[in-house]
């Protein structure tokens, strides 16, 4: 009853602002997926002997560029495919390559035929991605944000906003503009391409839970207010109304290779799809640098979808989820309110934003305890996390409210 009067208060107060600047839904590019693709990964020369490398693992000159360029070309070439786009990963020191296949040439047999050319390092398929969609006292939404009662976000916010971290969003594109995020961003990235600079929803509203301005007066109150975003664009609005926002395994190979190598404390992934070899080593090379990697849980999927499954990987799903896995965590996913292109607010369900919530979280606990493990403390049965405790030290004899009473007592006294 009081969720179903919270929502309606939601409503109430989104409803007004939604009739004065509807405007009519534009579909956003969305690559094509025909004909089909394979991705096709030739080695990397080592950077020292890459000519015109740096020691940040430059791509090297044209004319080296060129030559792996004409040896991909010459692989699609001698099997009736078509080099379609290229991409450097100095990371893991491979050229990744499209190549477009012939009709009647399925990918199995395309990667079979591929994989005997001694060139080819590996080669896999272009796989898709769906994302999981579905101070602060003077943000006017503040007061019907779950987790301003949860989380106690106001009391949070005394001890850590996030100052200083760097929180990378892989999603659809972000509207920088916002009323509520502008001025929140390091920098903002299209990993797809296209025509169209139309801001998407999902990536917008993902956005607003980690960090939209608190205390200004607007609209809602982010977990982490004073984070810095990097908006990278990896996934696009397939169509207007219920269609699905995609991504495919390049776009988010791009992105996440920007992040890990534009140091990114935390990387929010609110998305799966299937397991990828390209993605795995990407994020094996991001948890060997320490980089929180937070991403949706599916319970669609059998194994709870990708990169969620990932070991290191931190999953996390909608605490209301009752199918939830004891190693997938739960935080707020439902009657959510936050940003929505065209400087408006609404109200948004499902673990893509319950996942928003752990990274702003722990970009809390970043920047309260730098060089330290993040871990998420837990309470009750089903993984539900504890904003407060996973923050704060708390102990046997002192809980979180124990914890804020003192720091009041001790401010009080200042």
């Amino acid at each position: 009853m009081i969720r179903a009067r919270t929502s309606m208060l939601a409503l109430g107060l989104l409803l007004p602002s939604l009739a004065a600047q509807a405007s009519p839904a534009r579909a956003s590019y969305a690559p094509s997926q025909k004909p089909a693709q394979v991705l096709v990964m030739l080695r990397l020369p080592p950077p020292h002997l890459r000519a015109g490398a740096s020691n940040s693992g430059s791509y090297g000159d044209a004319s080296s560029q060129a030559a792996r360029r004409r040896t991909a070309e010459r692989a699609a070439r001698e099997r009736g495919m078509r080099v379609s786009d290229g991409w450097p990963m100095p990371l893991l020191g491979v050229d990744c390559f499209v190549f477009d296949l012939p009709a009647g040439l399925s990918v199995e047999r395309a990667i079979e035929l591929l994989s005997q050319d001694k060139a080819v390092l590996w080669a896999q398929p272009m796989q898709t991605y769906k994302v999981r969609g579905g101070q602060r006292d003077t943000d006017p939404l503040y007061p019907i944000q779950p987790a301003a009662m949860a989380w106690r976000l106001s009391d949070l916010h005394r001890f850590a906003t996030g100052r200083g971290i760097t929180v990378a969003v892989i999603d659809s594109r972000v509207e920088t503009s916002h009323p509520d995020l502008a001025g929140q961003f390091s920098l903002s990235q299209d990993f797809v391409g296209g025509p169209s600079r139309v801001a998407e929803q999902h990536g917008t509203g993902v956005a607003g839970v980690i960090a939209a301005k608190a205390n200004n007066g607007l609209g809602i109150a982010g977990v982490a207010p004073q984070v810095r975003l990097m908006a990278l664009r990896a996934c696009w609005e397939s169509g207007s109304g219920s269609a699905p926002t995609l991504c495919n395994t390049l776009s988010l190979a791009k992105a996440l290779h920007f992040a890990i190598d534009h140091n990114a404390n935390i990387i929010n992934m609110s998305l799966s799809g299937p397991s990828d070899p390209l993605l795995g080593k990407l994020l094996d090379v991001a948890a060997a640098r320490r980089i929180a990697v937070v991403a949706a849980y599916d319970a669609d999927a059998g194994n709870g979808g990708f990169p969620a499954s990932k070991p290191g990987v931190i999953a996390v799903a909608d605490e209301s989820l009752r199918s939830r896995p004891a190693t997938v965590y739960g935080a707020p996913g439902r009657d959510i309110p936050t940003t929505k292109p065209g400087g408006r607010w609404y109200v948004v369900n499902g673990s893509s934003y319950a996942v928003a919530h752990v990274s702003g979280l722990l970009a809390l606990v970043r920047e309260r305890r730098r060089g330290l493990p993040m871990r998420l403390a837990v309470r009750g049965r089903g993984n539900v996390v504890d904003a407060c405790a996973t923050l704060l030290s708390v102990t046997r004899s002192c809980d979180c409210s124990c914890t804020f009473r003192i720091m009041a007592k001790t401010s009080a006294k200042r």
